[in-house]
């Protein structure tokens, strides 16, 4: 039975996703504290899911246009849901409360999201020099990112857009469509700074351009980002011995934080190994939809790949301050849920539904 069960899974992939799975335990492990459990709640499922929904037959499944739209229309019931009951937590409304457990629905989009302008984009590729085929993707894109900006969750609303953008780029887009669609959000941006961010929300954008002022306001979490990686030096303070994060000074340690905390841990090295099996996670999955004979397959391949990239990028750049706080976590490592799910989903769906071949 297990070999049945390795014969269709890519273990390559699976071994990437669980020294992330790993890395994320030692950091959320070394505090000792609730969250450790609650992720590993969690964490049952999204193995399951991994290991399992591959043995299913996605292709026949996803075939169905119902069942993508479907999807995608339940989670937008459940941003709008949100709105009414969710309750502010860190300045946002942006969890269901379930018990003792918080469902973030924003997160669950980006697989609905990547889905359909998979589907969209699958049958439309050579079409996409058509201004109504690019409106009509916008337009997937900007529903639930309205919901969203709302809560406000700035970070998946711009998540949501990367992963819109690039399947434009993807789809080889026309040069003077893109100025156009640039020119377009651009103006769009800019009525978002004057009337959708939040003063916070700026804050943290222009804290960028001054990394020294404000050290005990706005830059006060970034300084001790940079002070936790540095103190890890080349093999880190070893488990359960990181101040930075255990003695409080360090916020959102294991979120937006959470590389910070685990290098002050276990050093450059430990460091160096997240962010290698970061790239052959990517790299695999790039690999399996370059090799698939299906559109539909190879868009959800890299729609997957992309999305995991933007997170990649933010939360290290956040983390180091070469860009902006956001709230981006890092997948698999991040405290949360709703995002260990997610990401699980789209790995197994990328699992089942490449060819075979492509695991030799």
């Amino acid at each position: 039975m297990v070999a049945r069960l390795l014969k269709k899974v890519d273990l390559p992939l699976l071994l990437a996703v669980f020294a992330l799975i790993l890395a994320g335990g030692l950091a959320l492990g070394s505090s000792g504290g609730e969250l450790f459990y609650r992720q590993l709640v969690w964490l049952v499922p999204s193995v399951l899911v991994l290991v399992f929904l591959p043995q299913a037959n996605i292709k026949a499944i996803l075939s169905y246009k119902w069942v993508i739209y479907g999807f995608y229309a339940l989670i937008l019931a459940m941003l709008v849901v949100t709105y009414f009951v969710a309750p502010t937590i860190s300045g946002a409304r942006s969890w269901i409360q379930l018990g003792g457990f918080q469902i973030q629905p924003s997160e669950f989009m980006k697989a609905a999201l990547i889905l359909l302008l998979s589907s969209f984009f699958a049958v439309r590729h050579v079409a996409i020099g058509r201004v109504r085929v690019i409106l009509h993707s916008f337009v997937y894109f900007l529903i639930p990112v309205i919901l969203i900006l709302v809560q406000p969750d700035l970070g998946t609303a711009l998540v949501l857009f990367g992963i819109w953008f690039g399947y434009l780029l993807l789809s080889e887009i026309k040069f003077k469509h893109l100025i156009t669609a640039l020119f377009i959000l651009i103006t769009i941006g800019a009525l978002g700074w004057n009337f959708a961010l939040a003063d916070y929300q700026k804050a943290r954008i222009t804290a960028l351009f001054s990394p020294e002022a404000d050290p005990l306001g706005i830059n006060y979490s970034v300084i001790q980002s940079k002070i936790a990686i540095g103190s890890g030096g080349i093999y880190g303070k070893g488990f359960g011995q990181g101040t930075q994060a255990h003695l409080g000074f360090l916020p959102a340690a294991h979120t937006d934080f959470v590389f910070s905390t685990f290098v002050e841990e276990w050093g450059l090295i430990g460091g160096l190994l997240v962010i290698g099996a970061f790239i052959y996670l990517v790299l695999r999955l790039l690999f399996l939809g370059e090799q698939s004979h299906s559109n539909f397959a190879r868009f959800i391949a890299l729609g997957t790949a992309l999305m995991l990239m933007i997170h990649f990028t933010v939360n290290l750049g956040s983390a180091t301050g070469l860009l902006p706080v956001i709230g981006v976590g890092l997948p698999f490592i991040s405290y949360g849920g709703s995002n260990l799910l997610t990401v699980s989903l789209l790995v197994a769906i990328v699992q089942g539904i490449t060819d075979k071949r492509a695991r030799a």
